[in-house]
């Protein structure tokens, strides 16, 4: 398969996927309380203590978290900038899905999948929508 196919592209931004997500919920979580534990991260994702301390393993060992044994995480300098980047991605996807009439409920649940994909043309589209329909209010 040619390395410019869609498919290669979609399979790339899946290898990305679950970090974003995760140092996202980090930054979300650490934004409303002094610190984020496995139980934390359990409760927002959905998912079992297993599966967490698992995740937290892997983006310990690529650099974009911190944590001890039984202790809190924190995010590196370089899982803020994951988180903070994909928040951004997501919140300019939202706004776009709501501006085109997305009921919310959807558009947020549509939102965390499309954050993933979306190129960075399209997001610019996306966000050049969005601000000349604020313009136009």
């Amino acid at each position: 398969m040619k390395p410019d196919s869609p498919f290669a592209k979609t399979r790339q931004d899946h290898l990305t996927e679950t970090a974003e997500d995760y140092v996202e919920a980090i930054e979300y979580i650490l934004g409303e309380q002094p610190e984020c534990r496995v139980k934390d991260l359990a409760h927002r994702m959905g998912v079992s203590h297993v599966t967490v301390t698992r995740i937290l393993q892997r983006l310990t060992g690529e650099g974009l978290i911190d944590k001890k044994p039984y202790g809190p995480c924190t995010l590196t300098s370089e899982g803020m900038l994951m988180a903070r980047r994909s928040r951004k991605r997501h919140d300019i996807v939202l706004a776009f899905l709501l501006a085109i009439g997305v009921p919310e409920s959807t558009a947020i649940h549509d939102a965390e999948g499309i954050e993933h994909h979306v190129s960075s043309d399209t997001l610019a589209a996306m966000q050049n929508l969005v601000t000349r329909d604020k313009a136009n209010e």
